[in-house]
């Protein structure tokens, strides 16, 4: 092995920045030169005092970055604020851009304003251009008749890291891609908030993965969906899953959400049953992001609620995912101000058009490259998903599974080599397709997988 030298880092972090990582922990670059961490470190330090990287963070929330891509210190304008791509602003979402770009003292307080859902008609009313959102569903669907839910757990394992990445990154999370596919090998988060806030996102689609197609959109699903997004991130357990009875402020808006706790959980309630009633999943996923975001019904953790239960009516329809993929957190936040302040969807609409064509390309993908089917796959579909169950949770041996389900090789040849082989391969990041939770997985991994 050649030796490490601090050119070779630079061409590491010059190769992950060109990959879409422009931050990098020591972690990234320790992979993806092979180095020790003494050396990597090492070299680090000596290129930051060199001002050939720039560094941010403390301890483990430590990055790297290439001193010549930098972000700059300046004002910027909503068409310049991506580091990377963005949506092509409509004339309707740049006047608003400017709109917001005015000095918070220039903006006039507002607060919700409930006729916002109750003025809207399923059907009859759109938030999205109708054509666009007719279109989106047109691309965005899968073609063949499935379970509800069939295309979302087709792409799971790439799910997981996309939508996960992306949302946290949303919320501030210093996370980068390759160590967030890294903690969810790991599984564990130890004292890390960060990586609390991504393996709470990966529990959350996993939740909805398994319970969507049974529960369909229901009040209490949106409350665990909050609950299991936010566990270990709120200070009061009580405030889980529950509206929220304490003030809400948002920074840098002069929206001020509604505090009556009997309103908010009213106008849930009206935006769930509205959402339901919406034919084209496409206005149903945009509705319920920009309608959960502007009502504020939990204590913190709002918008992130938000952005996964946009995929609730794509998973009902089987549709591809919204990942969010690429959205900045200024195009982001300047798509909420637009609603909070205004009611005005025009950036909203851009973005979500934008970043859920980026989702649909990606996700079709990921699915050609899956290859065809496995007929005996997709013959003992339930078969298997019942005999791992018999397995993982009840603690039955492979071969007595196989035949209390009457699946012996002699009536289902191949059946009990493939459940063996998947046996194998089941992990806590990829339980959900199986119906398990986390912790039953957990549990029989721990018990050296006994089958």
């Amino acid at each position: 092995m050649s030796k490490l030298t601090p050119e070779t880092v630079l061409d590491a972090i010059r190769r992950l920045a060109q990959a879409g990582q422009p931050e990098v922990s020591s972690t990234d670059v320790i992979h993806a030169t092979h180095g020790s961490s003494a050396s990597v470190r090492r070299h680090l330090d000596a290129l930051c005092a060199s001002g050939q990287l720039t560094r941010s963070g403390q301890a483990r929330a430590t990055r790297y970055r290439l001193a010549e891509v930098a972000a700059p210190v300046r004002t910027t304008t909503p068409e310049e604020s991506s580091a990377g791509p963005s949506p092509a602003w409509s004339p309707a979402a740049v006047e608003l851009g400017h709109k917001l770009d005015l000095p918070l003292a220039a903006r006039d307080p507002v607060t919700y304003r409930r006729e916002f859902v109750e003025d809207y008609v399923p059907n009859k009313s759109w938030l999205m251009p109708k054509d666009l959102a007719e279109a989106l569903y047109r691309d965005g669907r899968l073609r063949e008749q499935q379970p509800a839910g069939t295309y979302a757990r087709k792409v799971l394992e790439q799910l997981l890291i996309d939508l996960s990445w992306s949302s946290s990154r949303l919320e501030g999370n210093r996370y980068t891609l390759l160590a967030t596919e890294d903690l969810f090998r790991r599984g564990t988060a130890g004292s890390d908030t960060d990586a609390v806030m991504l393996l709470n996102h990966k529990a959350a689609i996993e939740f909805l993965v398994d319970a969507v197609p049974l529960q369909g959109l229901s009040t209490a699903l949106i409350r665990n969906l909050h609950a299991v997004l936010m566990q270990d991130l709120l200070a009061d357990t009580d405030a889980l899953g529950v509206i929220r009875e304490k003030l809400v402020n948002i920074s840098d808006t002069v929206y001020v959400p509604t505090q009556a706790p009997a309103v908010l959980a009213e106008m849930l309630e009206t935006i769930l049953a509205k959402a339901r009633l919406i034919k084209n999943p496409v206005e149903a996923a945009f509705f319920l992001w920009v309608n959960l975001a502007y009502l504020q019904p939990f204590e913190d953790g709002n918008k992130r609620t938000s952005r996964l239960a946009a995929n609730i009516p794509l998973m009902l329809y089987n549709c591809s995912p919204l990942s969010f993929l690429d959205v900045s957190p200024h195009d982001y936040a300047q798509a909420m101000l637009g609603v909070y302040e205004f009611q005005d969807v025009s950036r909203a609409v851009d973005l979500f058009a934008w970043t859920y064509r980026r989702s649909i390309k990606k996700y079709v993908v990921v699915m050609e490259s899956m290859g065809a089917p496995n007929p005996l796959r997709l013959r003992y579909r339930e078969h298997l998903t019942e005999a791992i169950g018999l397995v993982v949770r009840d603690r039955k041996s492979a071969q007595a599974a196989v035949a209390e389900l009457g699946l012996t090789e002699d009536h289902a040849p191949g059946f009990q080599a493939m459940l063996l082989d998947e046996l194998k391969k089941l992990e806590v990041f990829n339980c959900a397709r199986y119906r398990l939770t986390l912790t039953a997985t957990q549990a029989w991994i721990d018990a050296n997988r006994p089958h």
